[in-house]
């Protein structure tokens, strides 16, 4: 008899079965005397859409909703059926007795195979492939202690719950939106709150009124003094300012006090997905997305690193015997900084970093036992796996040792006072290329001592707005109130930017005019992000068998024919943004820009027309009569037409049937060629299988 393996994507399948000695392949799985490895690409089930409970909400009616089925349906996602139907033959095959699920090791990855078994309605053994690392160790390891399939059971049922809410809420009030407004207008149970954050502190800016101050500061050999009240270095009054210029001239500085401080800063904590997402937005300026898909490359092609969607910082008690090899596999990439540290028989300094109560499903980032060779990595990967390693390497440093020192001297009776930082104990800190260091003066410095100032000047400075959110903010913002996971924050952002209510701007989030308008017409306990907080709350509640599904989808339903009842008896008005001078070529109603991934595109206005719906069109040779650009080329029910999407310069062709790829052109002359009566040169018979084609 066989285990049936049942894996996210044929790379991990590969990879699996490879360990496991699978060596006879097929199309759709991998197999062996003992183990038949296939896999889904992603997801194969999806929830039934509307219409597929009734052909009626098709289209879109406000009157129509809530929908809400009674009871919510799976079916086959149709461009991956094909894998589908092999995965439900291979689970009917008599010679298997069990499924292994070796899905990703979480909500969504439990999600992916447990629909696909529920709809192959399958009733033998279940188990639970469940590791952090992809290495042909972990893999063993982990089919050497395959868990209980129901030992998930709460985490399956968040997952549906999650999905179910998704498809309750974002489907009702995004239609009932769209359908009220004429436009699209798309909101949710993560990204509603999510775009309230930004327009919040956009409204925070755009009421800020900045304030004039001064700061004062006294050159006393190299260092610089300021002044300073009730540790308040600003001065809000220029006469107040002009007047200890004056009392200070010509002075000298008398130290009237000087405390030292020795401060110990801990051990940065490994890091989890947001917070990595954090760093590299920072540090590089990559996108939440862009982040996590390095990190999955590091994990499943490289296996370079542990798990990547992980909420959690911390370790478990039973991986300290992992961390020198851990610590061994990267000290040829990193001699310098892990040598010493193998000399000491990687010692880890940062004992409290293993604690099994902060561990949730997955711990924290850590480089795995895999040897890694950085000229296999691309530029982006390294960067990545530099910031991994480097954290993983501070675990094994002493804590960093530092003192503060405060030096307060007067000047013509008012106080000034010089601020530094002396380092004892670079420690983990060496890992950036921090040194110890002393300031002379200071140090040679003694109360009631006076020393000679050579200047005293004053700065004019304004109070500035607080800065609009970089990516790294956002996150830190939706960890903090809970909105998304680890692993749907990066999602939920790109949403927010193609559906053009927030636009990144030098790495800034700018809210749209449609966002703020979006934000006045959507509920207001959608966009509270205490409401949807506690929501994810009662999801993890779920997964940890603390909390009753269905109690949580009930009040799920309540509130989305709260949210629809609201909206079909709003009186508030919306304005369409974009709209252009240009008429559509199809219906004649007005164009309007939209932003696409590759630069602005015009769609059409009215949300009955398919040029509203269309996708990013091909290039034609056209040039267009401006820019001289090649235009994309369309096809409406009126004819082909050309645009250019530079200077959005619209072009009806003369004639619809005329206008053929070369590709095109081949096969009609080869069809005629053979009839008689068509002239002799290739444009002769061209123009008469054309012609011919238009008669039919």
């Amino acid at each position: 008899m066989k285990s049936l393996i049942l894996c996210e994507k044929p790379s991990v399948a590969r990879e699996i079965a490879r360990v496991l000695g699978c060596n006879k392949t097929s199309k759709s799985y991998i197999e062996s005397d003992k183990y038949i490895v296939t896999w889904a690409l992603g997801h194969l089930i999806e929830l039934k859409m509307p219409e597929h409970y009734d052909p009626k909400y098709k289209n879109w009616n406000l009157d129509d909703l809530p929908i809400i089925p009674e009871k919510m349906d799976l079916k086959v996602m149709k461009q991956t059926s094909h894998q589908y139907k092999a995965i439900e033959q291979l689970a009917k095959r008599k010679d298997v007795h069990e499924c292994i699920i070796a899905t990703d090791a979480g909500r969504e990855g439990e999600l992916v195979a447990r629909w696909i078994l529920d709809k192959i309605r399958f009733q033998k053994p279940m188990k639970r492939l469940w590791i952090s690392s992809q290495t042909d160790k972990a893999i063993l390891d982990g089919f050497r202690k395959l868990k209980s399939s129901k030992e998930f059971d709460p985490l399956y049922a968040s997952a549906v719950c999650r999905a179910q809410a998704d498809w309750l809420i974002g489907l009702n009030v995004t239609r009932a939106l769209t359908t009220k407004f004429n436009d699209p207008l798309s909101a949710g149970r993560v990204q509603t709150p999510t775009l309230s954050l930004v327009i919040e502190r956009e409204k925070q800016i755009q009421s800020f009124v900045p304030k004039e101050y001064w700061t004062i500061s006294a050159k006393i050999g190299e260092s610089t003094a300021y002044f300073e009240k009730n540790g308040e270095k600003r001065i809000f009054s220029k006469e107040q300012v002009e007047a200890i210029i004056n009392s200070t001239k010509n002075e000298r500085a008398k130290v009237t006090s000087m405390t030292r401080k020795e401060k110990t800063e801990h051990h940065p904590l490994p890091y989890d997905l947001t917070e990595l997402q954090r760093d590299a937005n920072k540090i590089f300026g990559f996108s939440a997305k862009k982040t996590l898909n390095v990190m999955q490359k590091l994990y499943e092609q490289h296996k370079l690193v542990t798990y990547p969607r992980t909420d959690s910082r911390y370790l478990t008690t039973d991986m300290k015997d992992t961390m020198f090899d851990r610590l061994q596999s990267v000290s040829v990439a990193y001699k310098e900084e892990a040598q010493k540290l193998l000399v000491k028989k990687g010692k880890m300094e940062a004992a409290n970093i293993f604690n099994n109560d902060k561990v949730s499903d997955h711990h924290a980032i850590i480089p795995t036992e895999q040897p890694v060779f950085l000229h296999k990595l691309d530029n982006d990967e390294k960067k990545i796996y530099d910031l991994i390693v480097k954290r993983f390497l501070a675990l094994f440093y002493p804590k960093h040792k530092y003192e503060v020192i405060a030096t307060t001297l007067t000047i013509g009776g008012h106080s000034f006072v010089i601020h530094d930082t002396n380092v004892i104990e670079p420690g983990f800190k060496a890992l950036t290329g921090t040194k110890a260091v002393s300031n002379t003066l200071l140090s040679s410095l003694k109360q009631g001592q006076e020393v000679g100032v050579s200047s005293v000047k004053s700065e004019q400075k304004w109070t500035e707005p607080p800065l609009r959110y970089s990516e790294a903010d956002i996150l830190g913002k939706m960890e903090k109130f809970g909105l998304g996971t680890p692993a749907t924050r990066a999602e939920i952002i790109e949403r927010l930017v193609t559906t053009e209510v927030v636009e990144r701007q030098n790495g800034r989030f700018h809210s749209t005019q449609k966002g703020k308008q979006l934000l006045e017409l959507v509920n207001d306990d959608l966009t509270s992000p205490e409401l949807t907080a506690t929501w994810e709350q009662k999801l993890e509640d779920i997964a940890k068998g603390k909390a009753n599904p269905d109690k949580f989808m009930q009040e799920i339903k309540q509130q989305t024919k709260q949210f629809i009842l609201e909206i079909k008896n709003s009186d508030k008005a919306y304005k369409v943004q974009n709209l252009t001078g240009s008429k559509c070529p199809e219906c004649g109603s007005f164009l309007k820009e939209k932003n696409t991934k590759n630069g602005k595109l015009l769609v059409c206005s009215s949300m009955d027309c398919n040029f509203s719906k269309r996708k990013d069109p091909k290039l034609s040779n056209k040039r267009c009569p401006q820019c001289h650009k090649k235009m994309e080329i369309h096809d409406g029910k009126a004819g082909t037409y050309f645009q250019c999407r530079n200077c959005n310069v619209v072009e009806k062709a003369a004639d619809r049937k005329k206008t053929v790829s070369k590709k095109e052109e081949r096969k009609l002359v080869q069809k005629y060629t053979k009839d008689e009566g068509f002239g002799n040169s290739l444009g002769d018979l061209l123009k008469a299988a054309m012609n011919k084609e238009d008669d039919k």
